[in-house]
């Protein structure tokens, strides 16, 4: 009788665990963070090396960004950076060391442009 005691009251908070744990939400995905502004490092057209002097991309926390006058929304999935307005959408793949890479089809051929955020300004390091 001492047995079934003691069993009851190690159940009896478990269906309220098991309930809390199937009713808690599920933490969101960790996604990473991109935002910033990106210099443009290295330009590419037809396989050729060519000096960058591209406008830079600014991607702000809110999701929009702006480049070159285009301005709209982004959102980061998986390894991509999709960059999309009302009428238009193309993605840049994230590359290690705060780099952006973005492809395209330009006038003379498909473009590569490589974006760098600079995470710290060369010469400044105090904080404020």
């Amino acid at each position: 009788m001492v047995r079934a005691r003691s069993a009851r009251s190690l159940l009896g908070p478990l269906p309220l665990a098991v309930l809390l744990f199937v009713l808690a939400p599920a933490c969101p995905a960790e996604t990473t963070d991109v935002s910033g502004r990106y210099q443009c490092t290295q330009a590419k057209i037809q396989g050729k090396i060519i000096p960058c002097n591209a406008a830079p991309l600014i991607l702000k926390n809110d999701g929009h960004f702006e480049l070159r006058g285009w301005e709209g929304n982004y959102l980061v999935s998986g390894q991509w950076v999709e960059l999309s307005d009302s009428l238009m959408k193309t993605r840049a793949k994230i590359e290690p060391g705060h780099k952006i890479l973005l492809r395209y089809h330009g006038k003379h051929g498909v473009v590569e442009v490589i974006y760098e955020r600079r995470v710290a300004e060369l010469g400044k390091t105090a904080l404020s």
